[in-house]
């Protein structure tokens, strides 16, 4: 039984927190810690576990064998790299840290224990949908991929919210995802400010489109609606040389009424990607059990880091923007 402690008992933690405990086999929930105190022991009051003061705490706890971190995106880098120092194997949901150079750092760090330690939690590649579009990508039937048509629309978004996280905390799913349906790495990206929504006002670009260039030519263009959408909508179409192949959408019952044929949209982003988090977790686990993590690295987290921050850059200058990364080390090959 994999003993795990959980920093971070937000709404994501929580959730993550209930999946280890009642769906993972071979996973026992044995910590927590919050900024917020009265959160942890609020959490480890309702599952029996303890609450520790500090994430650090946790992870220097003996008893914690292996780390989810879900606190706020500030905080990883550092939860991130004082698990690595511990040798505690890691899975951190994303943002991996704040800027490239963050990355860099916990790349060296668990290239130093000549293992992978670190899972992102880039849910998307546990899809269905993602998964079978991915299948037929890499299997030649429609030829070479060409472009990705996506677009990510979200209700709301909590206060403090800012411009540049349209790119660095929503669209950040879309830089990894788009990566690797293609199978291809980034060459230039830019961000455009299009005509602002009139339901927008509250000080962040809304809506925005993300342009990236891939090694091989590919284009892919993302509109990224962080609030004031009619739901929450994901939306993904690779157009390949003899076919294009597309996200389906949600399991919904089609209802007939009132001359109308309608189905429900989904409003949170936890029930769109319900089971790609239980397959994530359940395969983390059994993952670290084994020895040998096989789901999104460090270097995906880098990534998508340095490709977020290029096309932060981008705006407002009307140029792409270089994609430039280190030499991808032997480890993440």
């Amino acid at each position: 039984m994999l003993k795990i402690g959980v920093i971070g008992c937000g709404a994501i933690g929580r959730d993550h927190i209930r999946r280890l405990t009642d769906l993972v086999p071979g996973a026992q929930v044995v910590a927590c810690a919050d900024y917020f105190k009265e959160a942890a022991d609020k959490v480890a009051a309702q599952y029996g576990i303890t609450a520790y003061e500090t994430g650090e705490a946790l992870i220097a706890a003996p008893e914690v064998e292996a780390v989810v971190i879900t606190s706020s995106d500030p905080s990883h880098a550092g939860y991130v790299l004082a698990s690595l120092e511990a040798g505690k194997y890691v899975f951190c949901e994303k943002p991996l840290a704040q800027n490239a150079a963050d990355c860099e750092k916990i790349i060296a760090a668990e290239l130093a224990h000549g293992k992978r330690l670190l899972q992102v939690g880039f849910m998307r590649r546990y899809d269905r949908g993602y998964a079978e579009m991915k299948r037929i990508i890499d299997s030649g039937e429609l030829g070479a991929p060409l472009m990705i048509h996506a677009c990510h629309r979200n209700v709301s978004q909590p206060d403090g919210f800012q411009t540049e996280m349209g790119v660095s905390n929503v669209a950040i799913h879309e830089l990894d995802i788009c990566r690797w349906l293609l199978g291809d790495e980034y060459e230039a990206g830019q961000v455009l400010k299009v005509r602002q929504s009139a339901c927008s006002t509250k000080g962040y670009d809304n809506p925005q489109i993300v342009l990236l260039e891939t090694k091989t030519g590919c284009r892919i263009d993302v509109e990224v609606q962080v609030a004031d959408a009619y739901g929450y909508d994901i939306q993904c179409q690779v157009v390949c040389e003899k076919g294009t192949v597309n996200l389906p959408d949600p399991y919904a019952v089609v209802k007939r009424a009132n001359a109308t044929r309608s189905f429900p949209i989904l409003t949170d982003w936890k029930d769109r990607f319900i089971e790609a988090y239980d397959i994530e977790l359940t395969q983390w686990v059994q993952a670290v059990e084994a020895g040998k993590l096989t789901g999104p690295s460090a270097w995906d987290g880098y990534v998508a880091c340095v490709a977020a921050d290029a096309l932060n850059r981008s705006r407002g200058t009307g140029m792409f923007r270089k994609i430039e990364t280190i030499e991808k080390p032997e480890l993440y090959q």
